[in-house]
């Protein structure tokens, strides 16, 4: 399914393509293809699905990573502040660039400082969240919820202060959008949205572990500290380049897993690598409808993802009459 969503991806939009023009393209055809044909694939379109391939992989493995590591279902890869750091890191740039800054106006400077500001709001949180020398997940959630209220009602004073420009480009940070990243860019955050991708699977078994109990997964041989450590940086690295490329993004990492989950049962060993694909699959999907639904307009791929998530996670808590869980 993921790869005939993604040749769909390449074709669909305002200006369509055909799959000989891609054929062609890709060099297995003689028939030539119209000249807008490779401009239209190689610089909009195919930079625009590979960036949904690696941002919905990432932030789904990630939410079912931390929903096992939390051992709650309602956990959130955004949910140690990283997401509202990053928004407000980019957010503060947006505001004042032009007066402070304006000989650093480049492309790069937005992604990395979005993604320095979801680094720091997430060492905070780690940094409150530990008690004496290890980490406790109950004080890591209340950080991360204090932090990520502190963030949004700075972004929400901050939009109250910039002109009319400045914060039509805030709220479209705020909304997401996979077309604001050149192949520049998506080639920085690759591979800080392949390692989450790659790595979080092979801790699938103590995750299992994990949820018995901390003390019952120590009994069992895992180091439950290091865990914690790896699971969250890996989880870091996936929502900060993720908001840094594409801006905020919600409901893939939450409701990924839980589809997962649903269809395959609660083991992490599979449940990890299978998130990763199913939220490469919602987020191309949506990126594709965004793209051609209103077309010639373009809706924000993160509201997208928020109008159809949160009624079908509506649906999905009535009909299990509340009993989510991790088993």
């Amino acid at each position: 399914m993921l790869g005939a969503v993604f040749v769909q991806a390449l074709l669909a939009g305002p200006l369509p393509l055909n799959f000989s023009d891609l054929i062609s393209i890709a060099g297995l055809s003689s028939q030539p293809s119209p000249d807008y044909a490779t401009t239209v694939l190689l610089e909009i379109r195919l930079p625009r699905a590979y960036s949904a391939l690696l941002i919905g992989a990432a932030l789904a493995v990630s939410g079912a990573a931390m929903q096992g590591l939390f051992r709650n279902p309602l956990a959130d890869p955004g949910l140690i502040g990283v997401s509202a750091g990053a928004a407000l890191a980019a957010t503060l740039w947006l505001a004042f660039r032009p007066v402070l800054l304006p000989m650093l106006v480049t492309a790069w400077m937005l992604p990395l400082i979005a993604f320095g500001g979801g680094a720091l709001a997430a060492l905070l949180a780690l940094r409150l969240g530990q008690r004496e020398g290890q980490t406790s997940v109950a004080s890591l959630l209340l950080a991360g919820l204090s932090i990520n209220a502190i963030a949004l009602a700075g972004i929400g004073l901050l939009q109250q202060l910039t002109d009319d420009a400045t914060l039509r480009d805030i709220t479209r940070w705020m909304l997401g959008s996979l077309g604001k990243a050149g192949w520049t860019e998506i080639a920085a955050a690759t591979p800080l949205l392949l390692l989450p991708v790659l790595f979080l699977p092979r801790v699938g078994a103590a995750l299992d572990a994990l949820l018995l109990g901390e003390a019952e997964a120590g009994h069992l041989g895992v180091n439950v500290e290091a865990l914690k450590r790896q699971v969250l940086l890996l989880a870091v690295l996936a929502v900060g380049a993720s908001v840094a490329l594409a801006g905020m993004i919600g409901f893939v990492g939450l409701l990924a897993p839980h589809l997962v989950r649903l269809m395959i049962g609660p083991g992490h060993r599979l449940l990890l690598p299978a998130s990763a694909l199913l939220g490469a699959l919602l987020l191309l999907l949506a990126d594709t409808l965004a793209r051609t639904v209103a077309a010639p307009i373009e809706l924000p791929v993160g509201a997208l993802t928020a109008l159809l998530g949160g009624p079908f996670f509506l649906w999905l808590l009535s009909r299990l009459g509340g009993r989510v869980g991790l088993l």
